[in-house]
C-alpha cells in the first residue's frame, strides 16, 4: 500500500485505481480532495471467519505449548533428582576412598618405620661382628 502512494499523478484525484483491501475501494468526488470509501460487508464477514480459524489454530497451537512445557518441567525434575542422587553416590564413595586411602597410607607409614628399624638392627649387628 505504501509503494502504491508513490506513483506520480495527483494527490487524490488518481485514488480510484488503488485498493487497499479486498472490499476497500476509493473513487474521486468532482474537483474536491476528498475521498468516499465503500466497505463490502461480505468481505468483513469473511476476514472476521478467516480471523476466527487463526484465533482458533493459535489456542491449539498454544495448548500444546502448555503441553510440551508441563513435560519439559516434569523431564527436568526427573532430570534433577537424578542429580541429586547421584552427587549423594559421589560423596558417599569419596569419603569411601578417603578412608581407605588414610587407612592404606597409615600402612604404608608403618612399613617403612618396620623396614627402617631392621635395617637400623641389621646395620648394629654388623657393626658389631665386625669390630671384634
Amino acid at each position: 500500500m505504501a509503494a502504491n502512494s508513490h506513483r506520480v499523478g495527483s494527490s487524490y484525484g488518481g485514488a480510484a485505481s488503488y485498493r487497499s483491501r479486498d472490499g476497500l475501494s476509493t473513487r474521486p468526488v468532482g474537483a474536491s480532495e476528498e475521498i468516499q470509501l465503500r466497505i463490502d460487508p461480505l468481505d468483513l464477514d469473511e476476514e472476521i471467519t478467516g480471523l476466527h480459524r487463526q484465533v482458533r489454530r493459535l489456542k491449539h497451537v498454544a495448548e500444546e505449548i502448555g503441553t510440551e512445557v508441563k513435560y519439559q518441567k516434569n523431564f527436568l525434575e526427573e532430570l534433577q533428582m537424578t542429580m541429586i542422587k547421584a552427587q549423594a553416590g559421589v560423596k558417599n564413595n569419596l569419603r569411601r576412598l578417603n578412608k581407605s586411602i588414610i587407612q592404606s597410607g597409615s600402612n604404608h607409614i608403618i612399613h617403612v618405620i618396620l623396614f627402617a628399624l631392621v635395617c637400623f638392627f641389621v646395620v648394629y649387628l654388623w657393626s658389631k661382628m665386625f669390630r671384634k
